[in-house]
Formats: structure tokens, sequence, C-alpha cells
């Protein structure tokens, strides 16, 4: 059931992010990617887990944020891979190297597949666009990715606004 409702919340927030043009701006992905790391800090915390389990999942998040500040700055393809990335260690590699009692058993299911499914829909997007949304460095400018499906239009609007 977990990832029936993964699969439908993460297409509710990817189109409703694009509906409303949240995600055009360049951070609303890497901001996702950072949140979604760090929830499993959070878990170790909220079930009591010993330090060497807090420390491994902050260094695990330390990884996830890494590629988001990656993503927000040089190329949008490394908060793609990222996100859709937690959702392979959530499916394949967390529970290898870490058991975490805060956190649900229903969670590595349902977070590994709403990860995929947004990291997957920023990959169609940046994949539909043609482009590598590489930040240009323009002093007062905010750089912008925008997924926009539509009939008449069905790309990646990028665009630099001053």
């Amino acid at each position: 059931m977990e990832y029936l409702v993964a699969v439908i919340l993460g297409l509710v927030v990817a189109g409703f992010a694009t509906t409303t043009g949240f995600d055009r701006d360049r951070a609303f992905y890497p901001t996702i990617l950072i949140v979604i790391a760090s929830y499993y800090s959070l878990f170790a915390v909220m079930g009591g887990s010993r330090y060497s389990t807090l420390g491994i999942e902050i260094a695990v998040g330390l990884v996830f944020s890494g590629l988001a500040v990656l993503g927000f700055k040089k190329s949008m393809w490394f908060a793609a891979a990222g996100i859709a990335g937690h959702g392979f260690f959530d499916f394949f590699i967390h529970h290898a190297i870490v058991t975490n009692p805060g956190m649900s058993v229903w969670w590595p299911g349902f977070c590994g597949t709403i990860d995929i499914v947004l990291g997957g829909w920023l990959a169609i997007c940046l994949w539909k666009s043609g482009r590598k949304f590489r930040r240009k460095i323009i002093p007062g400018s905010i750089a912008r990715v925008h997924c926009k499906f539509s009939r008449n239009t069905d790309q990646v609007l990028g665009s630099l606004i001053t």
C-alpha cells in the first residue's frame, strides 16, 4: 500500500509544483533532496538511537545534501540523480548499513518510491528540455527551471531572470 500511496503523492506533488510554478525556482528540487535526506536523522533521534546510528544517518544525509548543492550550483542533473538515487538507497542499501529504530517499517518502501517518482519527474523535465541547465553566475540573477507539460508545449522552460 505504501508504494501506491507514494506514486500517487509523488505525482501530485510534482504536478502541483509544476502547475503553481513552485518548480520554476532552481532551488526547489535541491531543497526537496536535502529535506528527504534529513528525515533519517530525525528518525534516529525520535527512536532514541545510539550515537553511531545518528552519525551514520548524518553522514549519509550530508552526501545527498552535497548532491543537492551540486544540483543547484552546477547542473540540475545532480539533483535528479540524487533524488532518484536516494530512492535506490532506501530500497537496497540503508537496511544493510544501519538499523534505525525510529523508522516505521513501511517508510523505506514509501520514501524509496516517492523519491524515484520525483527524481524521474525532474529527469524527464530536464531530458525534454534538451538543455544542460548549468547555472550562469550573474550578480542579482536567479536561475530557474520549470517543467511544463501541456498539449501545446512538452518542454521545460529554462530561463535566467534578472
